[in-house]
């Protein structure tokens, strides 16, 4: 695995065992605390503020579709 080493600290991406289930809608009603629990789970970045995090969030754990379809089917 590849590391990136930043301000003297290294990070690594990490894989939890279950992938998110969350729909776009489920995206953007959570709340702050969550999205940045879900994010750190990840060894992703939690900084910024809420709405980039969500944005965030959806491109890196929704299908292309997910993100842009405004009444998906499920």
């Amino acid at each position: 695995m590849e590391s990136q080493k930043t301000n003297g600290s290294v990070s690594f991406f990490k894989m939890p065992l279950h992938y998110p289930r969350y729909t776009k809608k489920d995206y953007q009603d959570m709340p702050e605390w969550k999205v940045n629990r879900l994010l750190a789970e990840y060894g992703l970045s939690t900084t910024g503020d809420l709405a980039r995090k969500r944005e965030f969030a959806m491109g890196a754990f929704l299908w292309p579709e997910q993100r842009h379809n405004p009444n998906p089917s499920s």
